[in-house]
């Protein structure tokens, strides 16, 4: 089926390589991915270059990479091609001239020669007379020779697109409903900046009709250009998108995510060690409810996503939930993709069997890579640390009981119930406090994986060391 088929649910995810990916734009990128995909769609990635001060090739391979680790695959792309070519807006320049001048052609624009000043002067008489802040038209009504004049003196000017007057902009988003805006609010807005790029209001709404994009789901931050966007999308007679706006995504206080409430980039969260699985199942429940409580794969949160589910409350970030699927996504993991998870935190040269009999015993004990750093320590270290309830436990127990636990638990082929429990007789302790204060000698914790086939992969002299140790440590 062709690509632009009124049949085929197209969407996109256009990006600025001006910065890691961050997670407001992950989830954008996610929900477009997922909407394509349920349909049997299209999933578009187009980079939105124009600013070319701010973007930069390695924004745009580190957003690649971002992409493909949370399981992201599109169709079309700057990388990889396709029917609509470029995917890079610096290398559009051509196409948008075109359009643009179509549109002088119609007499729907005019050059502004108003500089920032005066334009902010005019912004804020304009707020502090209780108005909308829109452009006042300065340029708009300039004569032919009063535009070659400022021309000629070789001022900079922008172009500006002439908003219809008396006409009202509708449209039925798939989020908030039916939308209705005054276009004498929207006032003349640039389409052409100084520097001779193109706007986003233009660029953007022209890719998405000739890429022929059918729904432009993204931030509710942009509900106001969608007016604007519709006005020169009509005015071209190019096809108008669907829309649907979700809410922004916020931090749990209320504001606006940004680096005050830690990892706000998919790389910095990458890094640490979450999983994408974990990522993409707390990501896609964030301005979308899901039917199922539980985790969901990639196919399931296919089969899971509803346009009709996208929900318009405040989506917010929550680092507790990202956590409870975090623990979700390692519990689904195979001991081979653990194994490969941890392996900068295991010990060099360490052979497969003592890798997997490793991560056997304390994988329910690791959320993060780095939690592996105590439990590989503790099983092929020297135990020379201690947390202080741990301490606590072992004066607890006092020196008596390390004697005793010596001479059943730190013998050569011990077998650890049979020894426990013979301790627990010797000593008349049972539960915590037999239990409690073990532990705590032979891990330097009070909690932990389960100590009997731990301490199987501990040598009997590091046992009777350990046990020696902590004895001295309950004098």
């Amino acid at each position: 089926m062709p690509s632009d088929s009124q049949d085929l649910l197209v969407t996109r995810f256009a990006p600025s390589p001006t910065g890691l990916l961050h997670l407001g734009n992950a989830r954008t990128a996610l929900l477009n991915y997922l909407a394509a995909r349920k349909a049997g769609g299209r999933f578009i990635l187009r980079i939105e270059d124009t600013d070319e001060a701010r973007s930069s090739e390695d924004f745009m391979t580190a957003l690649f990479a971002d992409l493909h680790w949370l399981g992201l695959e599109w169709d079309e792309g700057p990388d990889i091609g396709g029917p609509h070519a470029s995917y890079r807006q610096q290398e559009r320049r051509a196409i948008y001239d075109e359009w643009l001048s179509r549109l002088d052609a119609a007499g729907l624009t005019y050059p502004c020669f108003c500089t920032p000043a005066e334009l902010n002067i005019s912004r804020k008489r304009q707020l502090a007379a209780g108005q909308p802040p829109r452009y006042a038209g300065t340029c708009r009504n300039l004569t032919q020779e009063e535009r070659a004049e400022r021309l000629a003196r070789g001022l900079p000017s922008a172009l500006r697109f002439r908003v219809p007057q008396g006409q009202t902009v509708s449209f039925v988003d798939l989020v908030h409903g039916e939308q209705r805006f005054n276009s004498d609010d929207i006032g003349d807005f640039i389409i052409r900046r100084t520097d001779g790029s193109t706007a986003f209001f233009f660029s953007n709404a022209v890719d998405d009709a000739l890429m022929g994009v059918t729904l432009v789901l993204r931030g509710d931050d942009h509900m106001t250009n969608t007016p604007r966007q519709i006005l020169l999308l009509q005015a071209l007679a190019l096809p108008i998108p669907q829309y649907a706006h979700v809410a922004l995504l916020l931090g749990m206080d209320g504001a606006p995510l940004s680096k005050r409430h830690g990892d706000t980039s998919l790389r910095e969260l990458r890094e640490r060690g979450y999983l994408p699985g974990a990522l993409r199942n707390h990501l896609a429940r964030l301005g979308h409810s899901c039917v199922t409580d539980g985790w969901l794969d990639e196919k399931a949160l296919i089969a899971e996503f509803d346009l009709t589910r996208l929900g318009r409350a405040a989506a917010k970030f929550d680092y507790a939930q990202l956590r409870h699927w975090q623990k979700e996504a390692v519990a689904h993991l195979s001991t081979e993709e653990f194994v490969k998870w941890i392996a900068p935190e295991l010990p060099p040269g360490l052979d497969a069997q003592k890798q997997v009999e490793f991560v056997t015993v304390v994988r329910g004990n690791i959320e993060l890579p780095a939690d592996a750093r105590a439990w590989v320590k503790v099983v092929f270290g020297k135990l020379d640390e201690f947390e202080p309830a741990a301490l606590a436990a072992i004066r607890e127990a006092g020196e008596g009981f390390f004697t005793e636990a010596l001479q059943v638990i730190g013998q050569p082929g011990a077998e650890f119930k049979p020894a426990v429990k013979a301790l627990g007789q010797a000593t008349g302790k049972k539960g915590p406090g037999l239990f409690m204060p073990l532990r705590a000698a032979l891990t330097g914790f009070t909690h932990g994986p389960e100590l009997a086939p731990m301490l199987a992969l501990l040598p009997a002299a590091e046992i009777q060391a350990r046990l020696e140790h902590a004895r001295r440590l309950a004098v």
